[in-house]
């Protein structure tokens, strides 16, 4: 009848359904999330293995998602489609910030002439929010979208230094990635190197994340806040914390009163 108050089993039916829809969209965001951190292209049992995901459901969802745009289809692999990198674009975080930290960033790399980066702390990784490449053309594992553990990181050292201790706590409880011979692995020795970035302001990555790499970051802070870091990535040859160390703490500053405003 028109009106009439469903059923209870009309109502565990429609819990169901609704249940079973999240649950797929959950799926499909876990297929999407699988291409990260590099983005490179992949084959169906390579998104199935990754996910977890039953080959039959994993091959289900890549369908769905290919004809929705979301997942491209190149020759017997899959990227992620245009339109992830569209609403990408839109991100609050990335837009806002990078339109306020690029003059700064900018300014950085007219007087250093070396990779600038600018990251902010997602959960326990440092996430590449931009980056200008420098003259000296240095190869580090960096892009924009990607992300690196916080502890082997400059950028990620400096955001973890002055963030919240139950965060610290999260990183140094668990196991430190090892990403080259120089990360550190030691939770005492990372708590003593952040404890030495809050009182200098600067953090360094010696070798940390790449071999023959090395790096300076500074903080942005917004009331206290770490809402984001900037540094500068050279050769280590080239690394000279006397002249590098005051400029990035510079736009560092410069940016955080920009955001403060």
């Amino acid at each position: 009848m028109p009106g009439a108050t469903p059923t209870y089993k009309g109502s565990l039916t429609v819990a169901r359904q609704a249940r079973s829809r999240n649950s797929m969209l959950e799926r499909g965001i876990h297929v999407l999330q699988a291409f990260r951190p590099t983005g490179n292209p992949m084959s169906m049992s390579e998104i199935a293995r990754r996910t977890g995901l039953p080959k039959t459901t994993a091959h289900r969802l890549i369908e769905e998602l290919t004809e929705l745009g979301l997942l491209e289809r190149t020759r017997e692999q899959y990227v992620l489609g245009r339109p992830v990198f569209e609403l990408g674009e839109l991100v609050p975080v990335k837009h806002r910030l990078r339109e306020a930290a690029l003059p700064f960033m900018q300014d950085l790399y007219e007087a250093t002439h070396e990779t600038i980066h600018l990251g902010v702390r997602d959960d326990l990784d440092v996430l590449y929010i931009d980056k200008i490449r420098g003259h000296s053309g240095v190869d580090v594992p960096s892009r924009v979208g990607g992300r690196l553990p916080l502890s082997s990181t400059g950028l990620g050292k400096t955001l973890l230094a002055f963030s919240r201790d139950d965060i610290v706590s999260q990183v140094v409880s668990r196991p430190l990635r090892r990403l080259t011979d120089h990360s550190i692995v030691d939770p005492k020795a990372l708590e003593g190197e952040l404890a030495q970035i809050r009182s200098a302001g600067v953090g360094y990555d010696h070798e940390e994340a790449t071999p023959g790499v090395s790096c300076v970051a500074a903080p942005v802070l917004v009331k206290g806040e770490p809402v984001a870091a900037i540094s500068i990535t050279v050769p280590t040859s080239h690394l000279q914390p006397a002249r590098l160390a005051p400029a990035v703490k510079t736009a560092a500053l410069g940016l955080s009163r920009t955001l403060s405003r």
